[in-house]
């Protein structure tokens, strides 16, 4: 949150999305195991654009927070040593999908994945990154699939 802060973006408009259980306040419960899954991502609005900074690599949610933190922090160093027009560019990667257009029909997540229903979360996974290998814009995929794709993985893994 601090290196979007220092970006310029509202500490109110940063939202940080993982598995881990929170209390009310927004911190996390002590004691808590590891999520199964530790992925993370980072939404803010920046230049009222919707942006997202997601990372799954790492083993634990930590690691993968980090990983996002230091890429804001590499983003924020191409501003100040005055390449900003090339970091303006590389945001637009980051840029949120838009969510499926309400008159399309609603396929079963495990349709959009292609997986039998009830799959190992580990296959879930590895059937999401198959689609948004195809499907992701920044591969030249249409943007409404990748949402619809976004939105399957994100209902199988909701629980």
């Amino acid at each position: 949150m601090a290196e979007l802060v220092r970006m310029g973006i509202p500490d109110w408009n940063i939202v940080i999305s993982s598995n881990i259980p929170l209390r009310r306040d927004g911190l996390p419960y002590a004691g808590q195991a590891a999520p199964s899954d530790p992925g993370v991502a980072v939404y803010f609005v920046r230049n009222k654009k919707q942006m997202v900074l997601a990372c799954d690599k790492f083993k634990n949610v930590e690691d993968n927070l980090q990983a996002i933190c230091k890429t804001i922090e590499a983003l924020r160093g191409i501003e100040r040593w005055g390449a900003s027009e090339m970091m303006e560019r590389s945001f637009t990667g980051f840029e949120a999908l838009p969510p499926p257009t309400a008159a399309a029909p609603k396929r079963a997540w495990w349709e959009v994945l292609n997986v039998p229903r009830g799959s190992h979360p580990d296959r879930i996974k590895e059937a999401y990154r198959a689609q948004a290998q195809v499907h992701h814009p920044d591969r030249g995929g249409d943007p409404a699939r990748m949402a619809e794709v976004n939105a399957a993985y994100e209902e199988a893994t909701r629980g």
